[in-house]
């Protein structure tokens, strides 16, 4: 099997670092794919789940905004946040929705507004991995 290098970097910690057989983002227009020999290009990262298939298993981690270098032999995620569904802390990411569905609803400026937006969306992803990795 082909593997390639995925890194997922932050602001505050090197998160993962490893061989993988393939890592699925969510990207734009929806979820992207990556595998070993990928075309090169760089992608917006939008907040969501991350899946990494290593050779002996899947994973899936939380990734905030950001951008994905991709080459054929090694890809690297630049995220401002990445967590693993157990250290997401659940009543947080709670009270950060609540806060960004209170600022929507107030919609002061464009830029609150586009704030707010990528505010909830990431609280939402980070709920959205914690429940669903609870019930499996």
């Amino acid at each position: 099997m082909n593997t390639f290098v995925l890194e997922i970097l932050t602001p505050e910690r090197s998160f993962f670092s490893d061989n993988v057989l393939s890592v699925i983002f969510s990207a734009p227009d929806g979820r992207m794919s990556v595998q070993a020999g990928h075309e090169r290009m760089i992608v917006e990262l939008v907040p969501g789940e991350c899946q990494i298939h290593t050779e002996n298993r899947w994973r899936s981690c939380f990734v905030s905004e950001g951008f994905i270098q991709i080459e054929p032999a090694v890809t690297v995620i630049f995220t401002q946040a990445a967590e693993w569904p157990e250290e997401i802390d659940i009543r947080r990411a709670q009270r950060a929705k609540e806060r960004a569905e209170e600022r929507l609803r107030q919609r002061k400026s464009d830029e609150e507004y586009r704030r707010s937006k990528v505010d909830l969306a990431r609280a939402m992803a980070r709920l959205g991995l914690t429940k669903r990795k609870t019930r499996l």
